[in-house]
């Protein structure tokens, strides 16, 4: 657990600031849209990950012994380029720019080493096998980097998913951590509309995985299950179980948020929400 109050305010505020900047990101991509409501689920995790439990450093971005982190559901990229943002590698200017013309903030990752960015995801399904082939490399070379890979829960319908955690226990990947946004929905309805994903813990310990299930929104829970020692010989997948559009009230568990165009009254009662929530969540 989080055992510094300080430490827990940090992370909390990290986040709090991450969705402002959500916000601020949909709003500046007009026409362009944005996947908000993926984005706004995946906050907590990514502030917890590059607050608290990443070993990165903004100055010297491409330091071999860095953690690494691959966002696999590459379309909740709002709620990537605001850590990145909080930690330092991006500034508020640069999130004006999304979805524009000439940005390097597109609505998908693409690979630009010195803002924080390893590696171009967006094919769902493709993040794992990435993050294996890292973890390998890592272990060859004798390094303690650990690697970070975030999917959706929809995500894991992808075959790809299934031969990766399979690949990842064979080669003992103690160093791999795969995280599961699991809000319940995928672009048009929930999982259990159209394709059910049942109960993925047990798959997941069923091809040799050490698994761990938290509340995606607790910082102490994320905290714990991502910043633990793996002792065993298996890779670690930690479930968090998340709401879409978290921290919007009337978003959350609202797929008509998944991507939309953000209007300028819509911003306005948004921002209203979360500012009157004061940051919790």
């Amino acid at each position: 657990m989080v055992s510094n109050k300080a430490e827990i305010e940090k992370i909390e505020n990290y986040a709090f600031n991450m969705r402002k900047h959500i916000l601020n990101m949909s709003l500046a991509a007009g026409a362009y849209s944005s996947h908000l409501g993926g984005g706004l689920s995946i906050v907590d995790i990514t502030a917890t990950l590059f607050g608290a439990v990443m070993n990165h450093d903004k100055k010297k971005p491409q330091w071999p012994d860095r953690d690494r982190f691959i966002l696999s559901k590459g379309h909740g990229c709002l709620g990537y380029y605001s850590a990145l943002c909080e930690s330092g590698y991006l500034t508020e200017d640069d999130l004006k720019t999304f979805e524009q013309p000439g940005s390097v903030l597109l609505g998908h990752p693409v690979r630009n080493l010195s803002l924080g960015i390893d590696f171009s995801t967006g094919s769902l399904g493709m993040g794992l096998s990435l993050g294996i082939g890292v973890a390998l490399s890592v272990k060859m070379k004798k390094r303690k980097s650990r690697i970070f890979v975030l999917m959706g829960d929809g995500e894991t319908n992808e075959g790809s998913v299934w031969e990766g955690v399979m690949a990842a226990s064979q080669y003992q990947l103690n160093n791999l951590v795969a995280i599961i946004d699991k809000n319940g929905y995928q672009q048009t309805g929930t999982n259990k509309e159209i394709m059910c994903i049942g109960d993925i813990a047990t798959k997941f310990e069923g091809f040799g995985w050490k698994v761990k299930v938290v509340d995606g929104h607790s910082v102490n829970e994320l905290y714990d299950a991502l910043n633990s020692e793996n002792n065993s010989n298996k890779p670690l997948v930690v479930i968090a179980n998340t709401v879409k559009g978290k921290g919007i009230s009337f978003a959350e568990n609202n797929n008509d948020w998944h991507h939309i165009v953000l209007t300028k009254a819509n911003y306005d009662e948004a921002m209203e929400v979360l500012l009157e929530s004061g940051g919790e969540t």
